[in-house]
């Protein structure tokens, strides 16, 4: 049996007869409907159900033809939900009543006798207005949340130090411009809240802000899903679609990862910023785009100017402003607090009591290098509420972590068997070999940079 396609629907008429015929047909496309031949009852039905659609007759006995208390019942239910979709029926329509109608707050008007398909058509299409007015009741609900969080100056990022001060400094001289901004740091630092934090306090805040990881998009995808492209483009365009650009306007485009783009596609990519404007695939029309634009990457993007795998002209367009966030074994005055908010977090997701973090835990987690930054301590926490027994976390709780200081360097090949331990030895030696020189290590390792990259991040090198 197919789902109903309809709502709740109310319909008022003093027809009996015409009342159990809608009703009828409609059961049977309707998760709901409620019949009235009484129209003083309507404030108190409105009142006490929510209604998809009402279905309201223009002429009752008192008055046969004008359309009187159909207007006079249309506008004690807009007073009662503004948001109420009520679609007008009578059986002397003229387009001067129609257009009355509309203009008083009704969202259709059909006449009657109808037929049935035309009327499950103009149900079904008031009913989807319906939904978009719930759409948009519930988005507004959720926006005025977040400003009423936003009042808190940086609830959603956690830290005292004096690197992560001097941030939400500069956070705040730059959110209130249209200066690109681009965010470097480690995987796991918190780039796409920093990026957040800047579109929330800009102008465009009450826009979208849309995220965009470009080291998970292919070639063969990237102008479909940036630029957007026209049904039957290729041979998977079913229909017209925008790209991200598109979607963001008016507001906050963020494109993390950017360092991963080849070369063509930073061609690609800088064109679209130069002018302002994209063109779908298999379009020839420019579309204006207004957005605020913040890049993000791991990769140490300057360096790789002087490499030649990217482009110095983009670096100077997405570059206005840099912000450059430390590793968290940097900000170590910031782990106690983070901890403390992770572990307040977890417990309260599995229910559990926790008094804190004893002495040696607390040290422990300090002195740990975390290579996967805030996002590692995240899962660390987590796993050790789960698996914990006492009311506080001690450094049993938290086995799984190594015990080696920040500076020890990987064990020679000699002390070991282990295929991974041997990798992580060999690219520590060629990385010390060349002065931290990236290109150089890669190359003398016969790895491409990216794929160097991607080891650095496993190894937490």
């Amino acid at each position: 049996m197919e789902s109903p396609q309809l709502g709740k629907i109310l319909i008022i008429d003093d027809n009996e007869d015409l009342l159990f015929a809608a009703k009828m047909f409609l059961k049977k496309h309707a998760k709901e409907v409620t019949i009235e031949k009484d129209p003083r009852r309507i404030p108190f039905l409105i009142n006490n159900n929510s209604f998809d659609v009402i279905l309201l007759d223009m002429n009752f006995t008192d008055d046969t033809t004008s359309g009187k208390e159909g207007f006079h019942w249309l506008k004690q239910i807009k007073e009662i939900d503004p948001s109420a979709v009520v679609i007008l029926i009578t059986a002397f329509g003229d387009v001067e009543m129609a257009v009355r109608a509309l203009k008083e707050g009704a969202t259709d008007f059909i006449l009657k006798p109808w037929q049935n398909e035309k009327l499950l058509a103009t149900l079904t299409a008031a009913s989807r207005l319906k939904e978009s007015y719930n759409q948009v009741e519930k988005l507004s609900t959720k926006q005025k949340q977040l400003q009423s969080e936003l009042k808190k100056p940086y609830a959603d990022i956690i830290g005292q130090s004096a690197s992560m001060k001097n941030i939400f400094s500069i956070i705040d001289k730059v959110a209130q411009t249209d200066a690109n901004i681009l965010i470097l740091g480690e995987n796991g630092t918190g780039k796409e809240l920093i990026a957040r934090a800047i579109h929330d306090r800009s102008h465009r805040k009450d826009e979208i802000f849309v995220g965009v990881d470009m080291g998970a998009i292919t070639e063969t995808l990237f102008e479909s899903e940036l630029f957007g492209h026209k049904k039957g483009s290729f041979t998977d365009a079913k229909e017209d679609r925008p790209g991200r650009f598109e979607i963001a306007d008016n507001g906050t485009l963020f494109l993390d990862e950017i360092g991963n783009l080849s070369m063509p596609l930073q061609s690609k990519l800088l064109t679209v910023l130069q002018r302002r404007e994209v063109t779908r695939i298999g379009s020839n029309k420019a579309v204006p785009v207004d957005i605020r634009l913040i890049c993000a990457t791991n990769m140490p993007v300057h360096e790789m100017v002087l490499d030649n795998t990217f482009r110095q002209d983009l670096l100077y367009r997405i570059n206005t402003v840099e912000i450059f966030l430390p590793p968290l074994r940097e900000r170590q005055d910031d782990i106690p607090i983070l901890a403390n908010h992770f572990l307040k977090s977890y417990a309260q997701k599995y229910r559990k009591e926790f008094e804190g973090f004893t002495p040696n835990a607390m040290q422990m987690l300090q002195k740990y290098h975390w290579p996967g930054n805030i996002r590692e301590l995240q899962h660390a926490i987590e796993r050790a509420i789960i698996m914990a027994d006492g009311k506080q976390l001690d450094t049993r709780d938290f086995f799984f972590l190594s015990s080696k200081p920040v500076n020890e360097k990987a064990p020679a090949m000699a002390n070991t068997y282990n295929l991974d331990e041997m990798e992580k030895s060999t690219i520590q030696r060629a990385i010390d070999k060349n002065g931290g020189n990236i290109s150089k290590a890669a190359k003398e390792l016969g790895l491409t940079r990216a794929s160097l990259y991607r080891r650095l991040e496993k190894y937490g090198l």
